[in-house]
């Protein structure tokens, strides 16, 4: 290292800004950055004759022995930085502090108050500006670089330094001139402590609650929500990013020590820094002191002495450009508030498959692994663990205390086994920080704080509401937890969800519905518990979703049908609940009545298994049940083995009981349904005549009845049968005579079934003109529904898939080729297929593009047509040209289109009635699935 100057010497402090920033996005990238920017500057400080004193991390240590070469060196130095092609995603910004005087040399380093003068300037300014002292301006005033220029930016205080200092800043051609206030002590007052992890997420929170706080109206902004959700390091994040905007300071006011409101004014003006006045409130001492100052006061953890909102209110009348932040776990109702809701961090989709590196766009995902490798550094999410990590954070509600406390325990337990724990989330919970306060060192403390804020009758709602499952409609509320008429429920509900123990979800619900998070929850079941009221209130929660059940019927066959199925979606979790109480309570009864009150439930949105476990728990006790009870369970029951298992030797027993105990008890809708159920099990088995008998009968009884519904069922059952037998005509004038009965009806299911029907008839036939319409009213007709395992997603709104489109092209050229149609033994076909024995090589890509060539009719499966999964099984070798009625047909290609059809094809040239059209087919057993559509 070469001599350093001496006397009067120029010295120049540099350093990156946000370097801790730019460390964390790049990671080891981060190395390479800081050496090429080490590189550059060197360059420009050796062309310059500077003297490298030291270098520490990012920053730069330089001696001039001439205050000239300094600033050229400076302004050199910008430049380079800025014209530097950084890679992407990297925005380097030096800042640069100059000063001239006479610092001792002492073993090769320089010491005295001139060293740390040109620091503290450095650190005034923001990156890409360089400072200047007034010893320094006044030696290089006459000789600056072309067309640079200072700009007087006045007198400040730097940090540990007595002595003001006037500054200066270098205007650099082509480089930026505008930068915010100085980082100077004085300039504003402010107490808001360092942080001391790191903050992760919540872009969008910031964006939003910093744009309030700079409207002109907004001088009273509350982030509300729960105890957990990181209210106030969110806030304490906004105060920071704003102080800019307030020169008079941003001051904390810690209130959670404090549980008497009368305190909340010391606690003000402690952190003002104001002294009593002997013979004044110190209120009137606090708003002398703001008096017009444009300054900004944090109002940390107000829950607990809202009844001081009225000093709030005097505040900022007295005061009118103070600014007032609040945290609280409640709104504090005053004039001009302002609530911001603060939500959980987004947790990961369930619905998609996310790798280790997708995962971490999930904020509550990223703040996990930031917390885990702060105690465990060699954490990292993975492949083999992401997807535990998102469950993790999915259980935990997102709620940033419950993650942080999860992510300590890293050090003992591995993903997987702490998920394996989070079956009871409070006892693990624990563990949080020891300077932390007691509140927030475990979730149960965190929660327990916010109950106890609660008045004795809050209390008692907050516990009953923990029977909800997944939320609730006010109504529920109202009906299962006002035991006795003590409780207001409207006026509590309105109490919890001000005091974020609740939350609002209107969804596209009729009724606004509340809910709690499941963290939340599982505490409130605890003090339900043991509260004695525990047993009644399960039971009138029962008794509710009992009612709820009964009206499904109804509710899922009208014409509102899309809302009915809404309104069982959004209670779903609430109907298991009361099942599962049902069965461990021994009451047969209901559970049989709530499972089979959701039969159309169970067959359109699934999981129909699930509706089998529940019946089969029902029917173990068959001898307790009702008769009428006991048709419907077994009726519903075969219906659903038929539908989802194709299992017709558990189902056929059922049927023979459940149609003996219609017939006695005179239930015509119950007889038609099971004729219906009997008829496709017969089909089933080859026994056609049996078949076309049962499917009469089905049809004279619903006829006789005078049921539309029946009516139209019963047919839409039989035209299945026809279309499995070729017998198209017959098969459309049934679909036909059903059509106008669902119409009438206003029946959107049955609407989508027999239009997918009709529409299968007419590509059997080639009639695409017809078959496309139809599907497309009927897909539009599903997604209205949201009968989401009837519909491919990619149809939604756009009307068919352009592969469908794609099929039917193709069909139409291979219609007019001469190839013969493929023969052989025929096999089952897969119950995705539509035209599996179509060899072609066009099979639909999975984002529904268009195939490249039209080679041959591509093989297309059920689900991307649209049709009901109940079809996709039932009638795929209904499509397959190997067969039709049952029997081997072999075919040869006809010398024009019109000129011969395949069997298959052709409709029957002597249209009679249902049973005269099945008698005429040939017997054969076939072993097709085939299983009922009962709207």
């Amino acid at each position: 290292m070469s001599k350093l100057p001496s006397g009067t010497v120029t010295l120049l402090f540099t350093d990156i800004e946000g370097s801790t920033r730019l460390l964390q996005h790049l990671g080891e990238g981060y190395r390479h950055v800081l050496d090429e920017h080490q590189r550059l500057l060197r360059v420009v400080f050796d062309e310059h004759g500077g003297h490298e004193v030291s270098t520490h991390g990012d920053a730069f240590f330089v001696a001039f022995a001439r205050a000239s070469d300094a600033v050229a060196a400076a302004v050199d130095g910008q430049r380079v930085l800025a014209a530097h092609p950084w890679a992407e995603g990297v925005g380097l910004r030096v800042r640069m502090g100059i000063h001239s005087g006479e610092p001792t040399v002492v073993a090769g380093d320089y010491v005295g108050l001139d060293v740390q003068r040109a620091a503290r300037i450095c650190s005034a300014g923001h990156g890409g500006q360089v400072l200047v002292s007034r010893g320094t301006y006044e030696l290089v005033a006459r000789e600056l670089p072309p067309g640079t220029g200072l700009r007087d930016v006045g007198e400040h205080r730097l940090k540990d330094l007595a002595q003001p200092e006037h500054l200066y800043q270098l205007v650099i051609p082509g480089l930026a001139a505008d930068f915010p206030q100085l980082r100077t002590v004085g300039r504003r007052t402010t107490n808001l402590p360092a942080p001391l992890t790191t903050f992760v997420g919540r872009t969008r929170e910031l964006g939003e609650i910093a744009t309030l706080l700079g409207c002109e109206g907004v001088r009273l902004l509350t982030l509300t929500g729960p105890g957990g959700s990181g209210k106030t390091r969110l806030a304490l994040r906004v105060a920071a990013d704003v102080l800019e905007g307030f020169p008079d300071g941003v001051v904390l006011v810690e209130l959670a020590p404090i549980d008497n409101p009368a305190l909340v004014v010391s606690a003000v003006a402690r952190a003002l820094g104001v002294r009593e006045v002997m013979g004044q409130p110190v209120l009137e001492t606090i708003t002398d002191r703001v008096g017009d100052q444009r300054l900004l006061l944090l109002l940390d953890n107000f829950e607990q002495v809202l009844s001081a909102a009225p000093v709030v209110d005097r505040l900022l009348v007295a005061c009118q450009r103070l600014k007032l932040l609040v945290t609280s776990r409640a709104a504090l109702h005053v004039s001009g508030e302002h609530e911001y809701p603060v939500p959980p961090l987004a947790v990961p989709d369930p619905e998609l498959r996310l790798a280790s590196k997708g995962l971490m766009e999930s904020e509550a995902a990223a703040l996990f692994a930031d917390r885990a490798q702060a105690v465990k550094p060699d954490f990292s999410v993975t492949a083999a663990n992401a997807a535990t990590v998102a469950e993790i954070c999915r259980r935990l509600d997102g709620l940033p205390l419950a993650i942080e406390l999860a992510a300590v325990r890293i050090k003992l337990l591995s993903p997987q086994a702490m998920l394996d724990r989070l079956q009871q989330r409070l006892p693990l919970l624990t563990g949080g920080a020891r300077d932390l306060p007691a509140r927030q060192q475990t979730l149960r403390a965190t929660i327990e704080w916010s109950y106890r804020l609660l008045d004795p009758t809050e209390q008692r709602l907050f516990a009953r509401l923990a029977v909800f499952a997944g939320g609730c409609t006010l109504s529920a509320a109202e009906a299962v937890c006002d035991l006795g008429g003590e409780v207001d429920v409207l006026a509590g509900l309105d109490s919890l969800l001000d005091k974020n123990l609740l939350r609002r979800s209107d969804g596209d619900q009729e009724e606004p519905r509340v809910g709690m998070l499941e963290t939340i929850r599982e505490y409130a079941l605890e003090l339900l518990k043991v509260s004695g009221e525990a047993a009644q209130v399960a039971r009138q929660h029962a008794d509710y979703f009992l009612v709820l059940a009964e009206q499904a019927e109804g509710l899922l066959s009208g014409p509102d049908q899309g809302m009915g199925f809404r309104r069982i979606d959004a209670d779903l979790d609430n109907l298991r609940v009361a099942l599962a109480w049902s069965v461990a309570h021994q009451q047969p009864e209901t559970t049989a009545k709530l499972a089979e009150g959701l039969r159309l439930f169970w067959e359109d949105h699934g999981p129909a298994s699930g509706g089998l476990r529940w019946l089969d728990a029902a029917l173990k006790h068959h001898e307790d049940l009702s008769q009428p009870t006991l048709a419907k369970a077994l009726s519903t029951k075969a219906g659903l083995l038929l539908i989802i298992r194709g299992d017709r030797e558990q189902a056929k027993p059922a049927l023979k009981e459940s149609l003996q105990l219609s017939r006695d008890l005179g239930d015509t809708t119950r007889v038609v349904r099971t004729l219906s159920y009997m008829g496709i099990v017969a089909m089933q088995e080859g026994d056609h005549k049996q078949s076309v008998a049962l499917h009469d009968e089905a049809v004279a009884l619903a006829r006789e009845q005078n049921d539309s519904q029946t009516l139209a069922t019963a047919l839409i059952n039989q035209s299945g049968v026809l279309m499995l037998h070729g017998d198209h005509v017959e098969a459309r004038r049934t679909l036909d005579e059903s059509l106008v009965l669902v119409r009438q009806l206003g029946d959107p299911r049955g609407i989508v079934y027999v239009l997918t029907y009709l529409a299968t008839l007419a590509l059997a036939e080639e009639d695409h003109q017809q078959a496309v319409p139809m599907m497309e009213e009927s897909l539009a007709l599903g997604h209205e529904l949201e009968a989401r395992r009837w519909l491919p997603p990619p149809c939604a709104g756009s009307g068919l898939p352009p592969c469908i489109k794609a099929s039917i092209t193709a069909r139409r050229r291979f219609s007019r080729r001469a190839s013969p149609w493929p023969v052989g033994p025929r096999t089952p076909t897969s119950s995705r297929t539509v035209c599996g024995a179509w060899p072609g090589s066009l099979a639909p890509r999975a984002d529904h593009s268009e195939p490249c060539d039209f080679g041959e009719p591509p093989p297309l499966s059920m689900k991307q047509w649209g049709f009901p999964p109940l079809m996709s099984s039932r009638y795929a070798d209904a499509w397959n040209p190997q067969f039709a009625g049952g029997s081997m047909q072999t075919h040869s290609r006809p010398s024009s289109p019109r000129a011969e059809r395949p069997a298959w094809t052709t409709p029957s040239s002597t249209p009679s009635n249902g049973a005269a059209a099945l008698r005429s087919r040939p017997t054969g057993k076939q072993e097709g699935a085939v299983h009922p559509v009962l709207p």
